[in-house]
């Protein structure tokens, strides 16, 4: 039997606790909680699942099928941030890794975690490799961003410092974890990583990405869109709009007062033109209103939030600009999609 698996019920503290965020996952979560069981890690774990108010009957089989895991029913759905802060606030291992329940571990992924996370000698956000759970291609090894906080794929697996590393496979400590507060509750979804790992790095906290085993990732699945199928970009309304406004706050909270006098006025000026040009091509007006004049809007509406976050995270600031612009690439990651794809779908 796995190590992992028979320290499920060893009445000692787990190393790592394993927090699965699950909403209407039933074809998938299983392939992920075995994916988990069978491990060879050496080490005690704990494996915590939170579903979010799921229809299809997942709560059921986790209930059923992993009576020895935790388990917690939300009675509404309250999203991704909500549902990790939760797992996190009862979490009782020295690590958390944060796993999509489209994601599956490989063989030696939790081994690999914790070697490196010691190696390192102090607090620091990994990832392992990312490959497509379809083709076995290398999605990536962690991202770059662009200077609007766009994700830049990784491919190098030589390179181990980037700007983030993707959700569905996030390793942190949890004293940086309860440091940083986990995530804000009012991102909802989607670019919440973003956050985590930008203020980590301001906070002189290394984000690294692993060369060793890795983890397969059914993209889209848990959220809908955000994937290329037959060489077009697939996106959700929701999707998109919780990704422009939340890339916004991420810069407003993170950016130097200078910086953000330059790029936040190009941000939006280029969002509204884009917004423009892709409603007009695909002839509906709601795109632009649904998404993008939606997520300009929020940022003003939430400018009180935003303004009280950004203080307390300003104050943690030890990282120079240099070291926390090291990770950014200068071209601008949505061009690259719209050359390789063309308008999404």
């Amino acid at each position: 039997m796995a190590m992992a698996e028979s320290s499920l019920s060893d009445p000692i503290t787990p190393i790592c606790s394993i927090c699965i965020a699950n909403y209407n996952g039933l074809e998938i979560i299983a392939d992920c909680i075995e994916s988990v069981l069978a491990q060879d890690c050496g080490f005690p774990i704990e494996i915590i699942v939170h579903d979010d108010a799921s229809t299809d009957g997942s709560a059921e089989l986790i209930r059923h099928r992993f009576p020895q895991i935790q388990l917690i029913e939300s009675k509404t759905n309250v999203g991704f941030c909500i549902s990790n802060n939760r797992m996190a606030a009862i979490a009782s291992g020295t690590y958390l890794l944060l796993l999509n329940n489209d994601a599956t571990l490989m063989p030696g992924a939790l081994a690999t975690l914790l070697q490196h996370a010691a190696a390192i000698g102090g607090p620091a956000i990994l990832t392992l490799p990312q490959y497509n759970a379809q083709t076995g291609a290398l999605i990536d090894a962690g991202c770059f961003l662009d200077p609007f906080l766009n994700p830049v794929p990784n491919l190098d697996l030589k390179q181990k410092d980037v700007g983030m590393v993707i959700g569905a496979c996030l390793w942190i400590p949890k004293t940086l974890w309860d440091r940083i507060d986990g995530f804000p509750e009012w991102f909802g979804s989607i670019a919440e990583d973003l956050y985590l790992c930008c203020v980590a790095r301001l906070w002189g906290y290394r984000v690294v990405a692993l060369a060793d085993s890795g983890y397969l990732h059914a993209i889209g699945y848990s959220f809908g869109g955000g994937k290329a199928d037959k060489k077009q970009l697939t996106l959700s309304k929701k999707r998109r709009r919780l990704s422009e406004r939340n890339k916004n706050i991420a810069m407003l909270l993170c950016y130097p007062v200078a910086m953000l006098a330059l790029l936040l006025p190009l941000h939006s000026l280029l969002l509204v033109v884009e917004g423009l040009i892709f409603s007009l091509a695909k002839g509906r007006k709601d795109i632009f209103t649904d998404i993008y004049w939606n997520s300009l809007k929020s940022l003003w509406l939430d400018k009180s939030r935003i303004s009280d976050k950004r203080q307390e995270v300003q104050r943690g600031r030890v990282a120079s600009l240099r070291t926390f612009m090291s990770v950014h690439t200068c071209y601008p990651q949505k061009l690259r999609l719209l050359f390789e794809y063309g308008l999404p779908r």
